[in-house]
């Protein structure tokens, strides 16, 4: 996982129009850059459905938001138009970005080893740097306060917190 305050990896990706996406061209902007493991699968659409859902209020606090996996672009043109998405997907086919942001790493399934994509969110600020990462993300997460069941989704998560480090940042 990449350190907070930390120089961002430079990257250039084709997202899913095959229009190459660069870091230098980003910059000025808070990005909100989500590593997931596959197109069309259940987490990974719960996650690019409720970052969908709060797509306005990132771009109301100058956020763009760019979910990053090995699929291809065929494959994340496909995603989006099944599920209506509003967010930009970047195609990692060779895994470098993965790798560069530290996300590629060997995983367990079932008794099963192999190297795969672990869920994580970085929030880099308009200079480059590192301001916040979640590790081993938590789509949906399901607690009880006070007795009543509620659903705690990771992008309204992420927003708060782009609340807060917005207001440090031009405070």
């Amino acid at each position: 996982m990449l350190e907070l305050n930390t120089k961002a990896p430079e990257f250039c990706k084709p997202n899913q129009d095959e229009v190459e996406i660069c870091f230098r061209d980003l910059l000025g902007k808070w990005i909100v850059l989500y590593f997931y493991p596959k197109d069309n699968t259940p987490g990974c659409t719960n996650e690019a459905c409720d970052f969908t859902k709060a797509n306005d209020e990132f771009e109301d606090l100058d956020a763009m938001i760019i979910g990053v996996s090995p699929d291809s672009p065929k494959k994340h043109r496909n995603f989006i138009e099944k599920k209506d998405l509003e967010i930009m997907l970047l195609a990692d086919e060779d895994k470098s970005m993965c790798e560069a942001y530290d996300v590629w790493h060997l995983k367990k399934f079932m008794g099963r080893e192999y190297m795969g994509v672990v869920r994580t969110t970085y929030i880099i600020n308009p200079d480059g740097l590192i301001s916040a990462t979640w590790e081993n993300v938590k789509v949906r997460q399901k607690k009880t306060i006070k007795g009543e069941k509620i659903e705690i989704l990771h992008a309204n998560i992420v927003k708060d917190e782009l609340e807060r480090l917005k207001g440090e940042f031009n405070g």
